[in-house]
């Protein structure tokens, strides 16, 4: 997936590229595989049986779909940050990916003040409500963000991350507690590892279809913008080279630190700058003018791209409200024995060890059968001849 992301040949993409063609194929064939081969192992890594309790299969396509709705977004808005708003605010580019970390930290505030209050709510009421509540939320950040221009006013920014972060926080701990509370105590840490594979498969598609709708809506529009602020710097001569450098290149190097003009100039033909003044060559690569020529091409791929998560932000919801009020094993008592499952390494030597310790147990009990009683009225006369 992420040479997928990469040019090749001369596409913006690689998706055609035969190394990840053929990749993605022979991964789909074991993915296909997969549940055929679990199903019959001795000890598999996926429980296929847990899939059929509804509330278990309801809460792990809702972390998978939320996964989906959000692996990607956090990347967006980070070059957001990046590319356009940090360098229109007098930021260095090489300053910038300090700075997009810092400005993203009210997210995590909304998430770490939500997630306990979430769970200790969610074991009192339930986490159905909850977790759909905080897909529902999220939804509606993202139309918020939508929203916003992309010369925004931070706080108003900040405070949609911050909500952000609480959407996160009422959907991932119900959720994660309702899973486990539909499989016993001792298969508990086999749901997690489902649970977690599932999320990070989630938010690893998520972000490669979500970055490939960007730079796919970039190709159709970043061209013409390109075109038409190198005519207006005063570098018309530029234009036709600009046009055909495909996207990921200025979005990547603005995400790692890089001035996007001067890594764009530098892969141009040695003629292509000849005739360039040293006024237009300040102006283009000055820290302002790519945020400015960019931006609205930009802001319209990233729209459709937060209007797509809202949509799947929703159908998480609604796979949410599938699970049941109250799972199986939600509440477990002090008396239920849990039985850890035993390694195959392990299990003839325990065997045989249970064995011998039967066998010792029946010999002893054998030899204290046979032994010959004691005399007790005889020794009681004795004794009392003695103390005559």
């Amino acid at each position: 997936m992420t040479y997928g992301l990469l040019p090749f040949g001369n596409s913006a993409m690689g998706w055609g590229n035969p190394l990840v063609v053929g990749c993605l194929a022979f991964g789909g064939s074991l993915l296909i595989a997969f549940p055929f081969i679990e199903r019959h192992v001795q000890d598999p890594m996926f429980r296929i049986e847990f899939f059929k309790n509804r509330a278990f299969s309801a809460g792990s396509l809702a972390a998978c779909i939320s996964a989906l709705s959000r692996g990607g977004v956090m990347l967006m808005l980070v070059i957001l940050l990046q590319a356009v708003w940090l360098p229109l605010h007098g930021f260095s580019y090489q300053d910038t990916p300090l700075w997009a970390g810092i400005y993203m930290i009210p997210m995590s505030l909304g998430f770490v003040s939500a997630g306990p209050v979430s769970g200790w709510v969610s074991d009192k009421k339930g986490a159905r409500e909850l977790a759909s509540g905080g897909m529902f939320l999220l939804c509606g950040i993202f139309l918020t963000l939508s929203a916003l221009p992309y010369n925004f006013s931070y706080p108003t920014f900040a405070g949609a991350l911050y909500l952000m972060g609480i959407a996160f926080g009422m959907f991932a701990s119900p959720n994660t507690s309702s899973i486990m509370g539909t499989v016993p105590p001792e298969r508990r840490s086999t749901a997690a590892g489902m649970l977690f594979t599932i999320q990070n498969t989630g938010t690893t598609v998520g972000l490669t279809v979500l970055f490939t709708e960007v730079v796919a809506a970039l190709g159709t529009s970043l061209p013409s913008a390109m075109s038409n602020a190198l005519i207006n710097a005063g570098a018309p001569q530029l234009a036709p080279y600009f046009s055909s450098i495909p996207p990921t290149i200025a979005l990547f190097a603005a995400f790692l630190g890089y001035n996007p003009m001067k890594e764009m100039i530098a892969r141009l033909p040695a003629l292509a700058g000849t005739h360039l003044s040293t006024q237009a060559e300040s102006t283009i690569t000055s820290t302002t003018w790519f945020p400015n020529a960019i931006a609205q091409s930009f802001m319209g791929a990233l729209h459709v791209a937060l209007y797509l998560n809202a949509g799947l932000a929703i159908i998480a919801a609604l796979a949410s409200l599938m699970r049941g009020k109250k799972q199986e094993y939600e509440h477990v008592g002090n008396s239920t024995r849990l039985v850890a499952p035993i390694p195959v390494s392990e299990r003839g030597e325990i065997g045989n060890q249970t064995r011998r310790n039967r066998r010792s147990i029946t010999n002893k009990s054998a030899t204290s059968k046979h032994s010959k009683p004691t005399d007790t009225r005889a020794n009681r006369t004795t004794n009392r001849s003695r103390g005559t």
